[in-house]
């Protein structure tokens, strides 16, 4: 679909102490396993995640639920006091405008690990029904959970209750867990040499001199050592900075505005409609609340973010209803495309539907710049890269922290293979199963997305009618539909391809 980014991108696919101020909710009996691997020089640690968002915690909470790694010494280095606090969620506040599109393979990730049953017990809103439609009025289609035999297409929720919940797993588990509340300054390790001639037991700064260790050194001025670093630092990472690890991509000339929004009903169905500048999403997130995600040019969202709420309310209601064009019409056939689908009968659930009225503004509205980055390498020696660290993608399919979530699932196999055969979990050989199962399916999506996101940026009679054939295919071919939503739902089977 893009030939630009596959062919720029296809050459990855082969090719110290411990402070007393850590967070004690974390740190649960490990202060005799801290002093007993550590020296002069600071603590040892099987491994190091430099991060501590969704992805991050999930890889600890991910290795805390393997048998073969649950008992592992870890170490999580992120200066964010979220980290500390047991619960972190207000309950009876609005939702946060920061919410996340769990696929059906990200729910199934996250109940393996134990951690959504306490996401359950928090807001969140599954949804079986999606409307995707197009600003001229040519086409739309409509995406049921049934068609692909699944009972959900996905559940949105705050991105402070995924972290919440996979913080409790961590938490509650086995794992030898602390949290240093720093940021990372550098970065070093030593080619491997042999372990002839040391002593029984090595001490860490021998470890470190034979480069069987990586050195890190925090803010603060302590210094932790790893068999294995893991950069979850995000899109401005400074593991992959200090690995050398270089980054292919872009900027795209548009912002994304997001914030929560009430309705005088419940929401229970994704909408996204493609306009001008951009597309539009109209998320679930329940209690009558609904999250909006906007994407347009910079100046459109700097003067949407300023307008006043009255304002930005019935922009966001033009946006969703008939502004820029007309809706679509519900028919049983296009003429364009009738000798591919042959006359159909729409049935309630197949016709348009005008999305819930916005009624309230009920966060801020919070403003960011979209990009396409993808690192030249996942791994290296004693350093493996996941979720924004290793890539970034448009959100208009909200697919991004999905990518992240399987990233952490592929990396903690990968280690708990390793700690099977018995081998180095910061070797580089090990670490590259982790990179050939993730790398291929990350660039398959990013070049799905950018396609699209290139598709609807230019208004163009021809390519409009394109996408109204499109529209149509994926609303009235069966077997086409199924395939978008087993590959949206987290298959890595291409739609066109399988």
């Amino acid at each position: 679909m893009n030939r630009v980014l596959a062919r720029r991108l296809k050459t990855n696919v082969c090719g110290a102490k411990i402070l007393r101020r850590t967070c004690s909710t974390v740190v649960t009996d490990n202060e005799s396993n801290a002093k007993r691997n550590s020296t002069d020089d600071g603590p040892q640690h099987d491994i190091a995640i430099v991060g501590g968002g969704m992805v991050g915690i999930a890889l600890a909470a991910s290795l805390a639920s393997k048998p073969l790694t649950k008992h592992l010494n870890v170490a999580i280095i992120d200066n964010n006091p979220l980290l500390g606090s047991k619960n972190i969620i207000e309950k009876g506040h609005p939702p946060d405008a920061r919410v996340s599109t769990v696929t059906p393979a990200t729910i199934s990730f996250l109940k393996d690990i134990g951690a959504w049953k306490y996401i359950e017990e928090q807001r969140h809103a599954y949804f079986d029904k999606m409307q995707v439609w197009d600003y001229t009025g040519l086409g739309y289609t409509r995406y049921n959970a049934n068609d692909a035999h699944q009972d959900v297409l996905g559940c949105v929720v705050e991105n402070k209750v995924l972290q919440s919940s996979q913080l409790s797993c961590v938490q509650e588990s086995d794992l030898q867990k602390i949290v240093y509340p720093a940021r990372l300054n550098s970065m070093d390790m030593l080619p491997s040499s042999s372990l002839t001639g040391l002593g029984e037991v090595p001490s860490t700064t021998e470890l470190f001199m034979r480069g069987r260790l990586a050195k890190l050194e925090l803010s603060d001025g302590n210094n932790v050592y790893a068999k294995l670093v893991v950069g979850a630092d995000g899109s401005k990472s400074r593991v992959r900075e200090l690995a050398g690890i270089k980054t292919t991509g872009w900027n795209y000339s548009q912002n994304a505005i997001i914030c929560t929004v009430e309705h005088t009903v419940e929401n229970y169905t994704a909408w996204q409609r493609f306009l001008p500048n951009g597309p539009i999403a109209l998320l679930p997130i329940g209690d009558k609340f609904s999250n909006i995600v906007w994407t347009m040019d910079p100046k459109e969202a700097s003067d949407r973010k300023l307008m006043s709420e009255d304002d930005f309310i019935k922009a966001v209601n033009d946006a969703l209803d008939n502004g820029y064009g007309p809706h679509p019409e519900t028919t049983s056939s296009w003429e364009g495309l009738s000798w591919l689908t042959g006359h159909v009968t729409i049935s309630t659930k197949e016709r348009f539907e005008t999305p819930p009225k916005v009624v309230k503004l009920s966060s801020e509205r919070m403003m960011f710049p979209l990009s396409l980055r993808h690192a030249k390498d996942y791994v290296s020696k004693r350093v493996a890269l996941i979720g924004d660290s290793a890539h970034t993608v448009h959100p208009l399919a909200g697919q991004g922290v999905n990518l992240g979530f399987a990233d952490a699932c592929a990396l903690s196999k990968a280690i708990a293979e390793g700690v099977a055969l018995g081998t180095d979990i910061g070797e580089a050989n090990l670490l590259k199963r982790y990179e050939a199962e993730r790398k291929p399916a990350n660039i398959a999506m990013m070049a799905v997305l950018d396609g699209i996101q290139k598709m609807y940026a230019v208004d163009f009679g021809p390519l409009n009618a394109l996408r109204a054939a499109a529209f149509h295919g994926a609303h009235y071919i069966s077997p086409l539909k199924k395939r978008i939503i087993s590959y949206a739902s987290g298959d890595q089977s291409l739609p066109l391809f399988s």
